[in-house]
């Protein structure tokens, strides 16, 4: 089993542009994985076998076929580790200069799509994940010090870009327009941190606001200017209309009385002027009110019974 080998990754390479491995086609090359030396046709001193494209990288696992001396000779010097780095080859499908795409220190725009069309051992490569480009059809050996076919990026834009933005949100935080990125965070920080501490006295004041409602409703209970099922009603009411309204609505609410509270017990002396009714027996009730006097009053009816017939009811 041959050596495995990084062909690539998404890392910046010495001539300031970086490829990214996920758009990088690799189904051609795998029908004819052939292992050039230095990029040259003709030479083919084995192949690449178990090609992977996972975790951000191409790899694969170097087989010198022995065929030629040359090839002979590269497995030796490979092995001795006086030939250790690959080169791959190319074709430029598509780049992009956005943001997104860069990475600190690019200075070419990264090629977002390609297709692997060789892959060479070599002497001395552009870098650790040396890569030879074609574009529009024209070879760029990048290796054996080329030209780079992708244009150099206009920091000089990007950076009065970055430079114009800071000062706009410099601005908009009430700092000075020469405030550095140091200060703009740090006021981004406090104005963050201001805000979580106001969410958290709005929370404990509705909260406060809310057991103020509530002890308002039950005491109103407790003095039967309500009755229990109407709790929840009435602190949904408080909530809107708030705790002072809402103190007034009870206040205003007279307790409920119960109707046999509304007939008093008859006393056993005559009244006192005070226009009062007072029976000493049955016989003295109005016939329209007994009724009413057995259901809302059964002590009294039972009282004045006994006092007329001289037995309990």
């Amino acid at each position: 089993m041959g050596k495995r080998v990084r062909l690539t990754n998404d890392s910046l390479n010495s001539y300031g542009y970086r490829v990214l491995t996920e758009g990088v086609d690799i189904s051609q090359y795998q029908r004819n994985p052939q292992l050039l030396y230095m990029h040259c046709r003709g030479l083919t001193i084995g192949l690449l076998k178990d090609i992977r494209k996972e975790n951000g990288e191409i790899t694969a696992e170097i087989v010198f076929d022995e065929a030629t001396e040359l090839s002979r000779q590269c497995k030796k010097q490979w092995e001795f580790g006086s030939l250790r780095m690959v080169s791959i080859g190319f074709d430029i499908i598509e780049t992009s200069d956005d943001p997104e795409h860069l990475v600190v220190g690019q200075r070419r725009p990264t090629v977002t799509k390609a297709r692997l069309y060789e892959v060479s051992v070599v002497d001395i490569g552009a870098n650790d994940d040396a890569i030879k480009l074609r574009k529009d059809g024209e070879l760029f050996t990048l290796s054996d010090g080329g030209d780079c076919p992708l244009p150099l990026l206009n920091c000089k834009s990007t950076i009065k870009s970055q430079q114009m933005e800071l000062k706009t949100l410099a601005l908009a935080l009430g700092l000075t327009e020469t405030a550095d990125e140091a200060a703009v965070n740090a006021k981004i920080a406090e104005l963050k941190t201001a805000k979580e501490e106001a969410a958290t006295l709005r929370a404990d004041k509705e909260r406060l606001e809310t057991d103020a409602i509530t002890a308002a409703v039950d005491a109103a209970i407790a003095d039967r200017r309500l009755s229990a099922d109407k709790k929840q009603q009435f602190v949904g009411l408080g909530k809107k209309l708030g705790l002072a309204d809402l103190k007034s609505t009870l206040d205003a609410m007279a307790p409920m009385v119960k109707p046999s509270q509304l007939i008093k017990p008859a006393s056993t002396h005559a009244t006192g002027g005070t226009g009062e009714k007072s029976y000493k027996k049955l016989s003295e009730v109005p016939t329209e009110e007994i009724e009413a006097l057995k259901r809302d009053n059964e002590p009294e009816y039972r009282r004045l019974y006994k006092a007329e017939y001289g037995f309990d009811y």
